[in-house]
């Protein structure tokens, strides 16, 4: 794995799903059709999440599978241009690579209309998954849309179930995108569905109300989703900072103001920095002050993501995210 440039020495942070290609506006504020012409971001939940870990001096790997063409080539180069090693991704013959335009409103939030009928990340078999790399993770990082269509569907679960047998800690953050599943009730019913295998979850405050039918943001509502095996329960409010909880404590902590461009990947870059300090102290989850520092540094990369367009190029490194908190 030295080789790829990864950090050799810390723990592994394994994150499996998919990476895609996001085409984005040159324009703010218009709608697909009336854009003049569009950028490529590479994206993809689990892939920002294993970029942001390795930008932040993490040791990272993605598991997932791409298209044998130029665009699937491009985001197997992107990976392992970052530091992410790519001893789990496969190249598939007969499927593309998936895209997704994405509207950035003027508010800085995004539409999506994606291309994947199917692509390359909805074929990954369970038997073509490494199973080695997977065994030797200290965190198992995944999200939803791969539980959407078989056979990808079967390889999150047997990853899943070979991470958890291995020791590895199991982090889930849904990244709900209604547009992919067939009806909102099968989203919820699947998304649910793995619920209580995790040991961390993060929601945004969106995805709590879709997930409980809830309209309100509260302890009382988030604890809905809580389960007994969880070590951390996350809800994050955006620009209102993030809440936790777990068996012993709970409680908020502030966002940093950022002028916001574009929030894509800054969930992703939370969950990257905050799994980056947890696989090396795992104590962080039972100390509260540990917790709330750690979120703090977690808030900071989130903040710094949302100021560039795009999210690979806006995820941060510690010097970045340091100066955000001495700066506060």
């Amino acid at each position: 794995m030295a080789a790829n440039g990864v950090v050799s020495g810390t723990s592994l942070i394994v994150s499996f799903g998919e990476m895609l290609i996001d085409f984005v506006p040159t324009v703010s504020g218009v709608s697909l059709a009336e854009a003049p012409g569009f950028l490529k971001a590479p994206g993809g939940a689990p892939a920002n999440v294993a970029i942001a870990v390795a930008r932040l001096g993490g040791k990272a790997s993605f598991v997932g599978k791409l298209g044998d063409d130029e665009f699937g080539r491009m985001l197997a180069d992107i990976l392992k241009q970052n530091g992410v090693s790519d001893d789990g991704i496969l190249f598939d013959q007969g499927a593309r690579t998936a895209l997704a335009f994405v509207t950035l409103r003027a508010d800085g939030e995004r539409e999506f209309m994606f291309y994947r009928n199917p692509s390359a990340d909805m074929l990954l078999k369970p038997e073509e998954l490494n199973l080695d790399l997977i065994r030797s993770a200290k965190v198992f990082h995944y999200g939803s849309i791969s539980l959407i269509v078989e056979p990808c569907r079967s390889a999150h679960l047997k990853a899943m179930e070979v991470a958890k047998e291995a020791g590895a800690l199991l982090s889930y953050d849904p990244n709900l995108r209604l547009p992919l599943w067939p009806s909102a009730d099968q989203a919820r019913k699947q998304i649910l569905s793995i619920w209580d295998k995790a040991d961390i979850v993060k929601v945004s405050d969106v995805e709590l109300e879709f997930l409980t039918g809830s309209d309100k943001v509260d302890d009382e509502t988030a604890m809905k989703l809580w389960r007994p095996n969880f070590t951390l329960l996350l809800v994050t409010l955006g620009e209102k900072g993030s809440r936790y909880y777990t068996k012993k404590f709970h409680g908020a902590v502030d966002a940093f103001h950022v002028n916001t461009v574009d929030t894509t990947g800054a969930g992703d870059s939370f969950v990257g920095a905050l799994l980056c300090k947890i696989v090396d102290d795992p104590s962080i989850l039972e100390d509260e002050s540990k917790l709330r520092e750690v979120l703090r540094f977690a808030n900071a990369c989130g903040a710094i993501t949302t100021t560039k367009k795009g999210a690979i190029p806006a995820l941060p490194t510690v010097a970045d995210a340091l100066a955000l908190i001495n700066g506060a």
